[in-house]
């Protein structure tokens, strides 16, 4: 794929240091001190502690998709209006080191790009080409991450509307969508609209969806749980 193409078409400009030869390296000592050591350390706690990203590292590792922390995670500066990334082209997920500072928003982003990474995994999702595999992913991705949990919206003063999760998922994924492709509003909410029912429905591997950390614990359970009665048999 041509660079210049792939920056302005496909939301790479929001991730500078994925430029081939931008990153720069630090020393250790240097990098006790950064803000990408301290993303790392997140990046750490998310991947042992937080339910979601175990569930999700536990279900792509039983679909042959293993994920190593130092291979398949980057952090790096970004754009100041996104938090991550997932880069197909590197099989990467990329973590904003500038943007991320606190635990609980970390364990989120580290969730959302794992669906991102869950379903292509799983799935022959043509992203680059095929806007509605990128809707439903993101679909996906709002529903099962907590973006849109009671506290996350609490915490941006949205709350009380009928139906608000859904709207909460409908809108995040339409911004999304405009942050990476190149399309008008209208197109993309057209798009969301036509994949919305069937891809808020793919509560995979979730199984539910989690609606706080207690259901994410659940439903973590269950998937380890999951071949045990056969086992028996």
């Amino acid at each position: 794929m041509d660079q210049s193409k792939q920056e302005k078409e496909y939301g790479y400009e929001l991730f500078p240091e994925r430029n081939t030869g931008s990153k720069k390296e630090k020393s250790f000592v240097k990098s006790l001190f950064t803000s990408q050591f301290k993303c790392e350390i997140m990046l750490k706690l998310a991947m042992e502690t937080s339910p979601y990203a175990k569930l999700l590292l536990s279900a792509m590792n039983s679909s042959g998709c293993k994920v190593i922390r130092d291979r398949h995670f980057a952090c790096e500066d970004c754009d100041g209006s996104v938090s991550g990334g997932f880069d197909v082209a590197s099989s990467q997920i990329v973590l904003c080191q500038n943007n991320i500072h606190q635990q609980s928003h970390m364990n989120r982003v580290v969730t959302h790009e794992l669906i991102h990474a869950f379903d292509h995994c799983r799935a022959h999702v043509d992203w680059f080409n095929n806007l509605r595999h990128l809707a439903c992913s993101e679909i996906r991705a709002a529903n099962l991450s907590g973006d849109c949990s009671f506290s996350s919206e609490v915490s941006r003063f949205n709350f009380g509307m009928k139906q608000h999760h859904q709207e909460c998922v409908r809108d995040r994924a339409l911004r999304s969508i405009l942050a990476v492709r190149k399309i008008s509003a209208e197109e993309a909410q057209k798009i969301v609209d036509e994949v919305f029912d069937s891809c808020s429905n793919d509560h995979a591997p979730f199984g539910r969806i989690p609606h706080g950390s207690k259901d994410a614990e659940f439903a973590y359970r269950d998937h380890e749980s999951r071949d045990r009665y056969n086992a028996n048999l």
